[in-house]
């Protein structure tokens, strides 16, 4: 009897040793995080205190971005409709460069949104006080009420629910086509590209058979919806190679742009600046300069990572704080170790909780 009492003490003493171990951790890890004080500080900021929108380009012509009218994924009961992060920095990339924006939406009126508060950065918490973007998101015009010859360019705007109302429009397929076989120029990001999934060309073949295109992959769905199968009509991957398209499958929840003629497609939200600023190249422009979000510092020393391994993604974080004015959503990479982590990645998630701390060191303390 005592040496059963014996091994349930110290079975307890074990099991009381891992939970304070993994708590340690946790508050260890979350202390790599920046707080929100940072976010808080931007959350009344203005279209005019955006440098990257002085002396924008002269008017160059219209845009058209075209977003979900659909608040519910299908008999579910999850909450949808198009990302605003997807909307608000393609929307500063094109008037940075001299096109207006207008909003249009299946239904018109005011279509539901998803704000992400992760997400959020000063392009996006301008928009929400930019008066002008409000109206015409509130007010957005209804796609049949479109005049297709008032834009230079298209532009479906991701979002989970444009997986139920963009692919069956028959107004959204004929703008696409005539955009198409006029050679203007279509854009599209993340859930964006069901827009282009039944457009038939005027010969009678598929828009998509043999371009090249990205959009949310397979992959990237399934991790973060595990039934997306049931839930959606078809995953947008599984169609665009079904209707004949070359599928450009980037890394997971990075930057990946893919370019075929006047198509350009975004895989992911991580990708919108770089298609909205390919988009403004196809257009015929060099986009305007920029000095790049904190988010997107962190993409590309994740990409570092992913491509050329840890000592790279090192490299640049002490070059990167090395250069002063420069800023790291360290956020996004404490975001990819717990992905990695869930993926039973473990030696990759230690790998990037350990850029984490030597980002934040490299911060608050200097590089080293």
């Amino acid at each position: 009897m005592s040496k059963k009492r014996s091994i349930i003490k110290w079975s307890l003493i074990g099991l009381f040793s891992l939970i304070t171990l993994i708590v340690a951790f946790g508050l260890w890890f979350i202390s790599l995080i920046p707080t929100e004080t940072a976010t808080n500080s931007i959350e009344n900021i203005q279209p005019k205190d955006l440098s990257y929108l002085e002396d924008s380009k002269p008017f160059r012509g219209k845009v058209l971005a075209v977003v979900t009218s659909t608040s519910v994924m299908g008999e579910t009961d999850k909450n949808t409709g198009y990302e605003l992060t997807e909307l608000s920095r393609s929307y500063y990339v094109f008037q940075a460069n001299g096109f207006e924006v207008d909003v249009a939406s299946p239904l018109g009126g005011e279509p539901p949104v998803i704000i992400d508060d992760e997400d959020m950065g000063i392009y996006d918490f301008a928009f929400l006080n930019d008066p002008i973007a409000q109206q015409k998101t509130k007010n957005t015009i209804a796609i049949e009420d479109v005049n297709s010859k008032d834009y230079v360019a298209v532009y479906f705007v991701g979002g989970k629910g444009a997986m139920f109302d963009f692919p069956q429009n028959e107004k959204i397929q004929a703008l696409v086509r005539e955009y198409y076989q006029s050679d203007r120029v279509i854009g599209a990001v993340c859930h964006g590209p069901a827009a282009l999934v039944n457009v038939t060309l005027d010969d009678g073949s598929s828009l998509l058979e043999n371009k090249t295109i990205c959009s949310f992959t397979n992959s990237e769905e399934l991790f973060l919806i595990p039934d997306a199968e049931s839930i959606f009509p078809f995953l947008l991957q599984d169609k665009l190679e079904e209707k004949g398209a070359r599928f450009s499958d980037g890394i997971m929840y990075l930057e990946n742009v893919s370019q075929d003629g006047n198509l350009v497609t975004g895989q992911n939200p991580w990708s919108t600046w770089a298609m909205a600023e390919t988009m403004v190249k196809q257009l015929g422009y060099t986009p305007k300069e920029r000095t790049k979000t904190p988010e997107e510092n962190a993409v590309h020393v994740l990409t570092l990572y992913e491509r050329q391994g840890y000592s790279s993604a090192k490299k640049e974080i002490r070059e990167f704080y090395s250069a002063e004015q420069k800023k790291m959503d360290r956020t996004l990479i404490a975001m990819h170790s717990i992905v990695a982590a869930m993926q039973w990645k473990i030696g990759k998630s230690f790998d990037l909780i350990g850029l984490l701390k030597y980002a934040k060191d490299a911060e608050e303390n200097g590089v080293s």
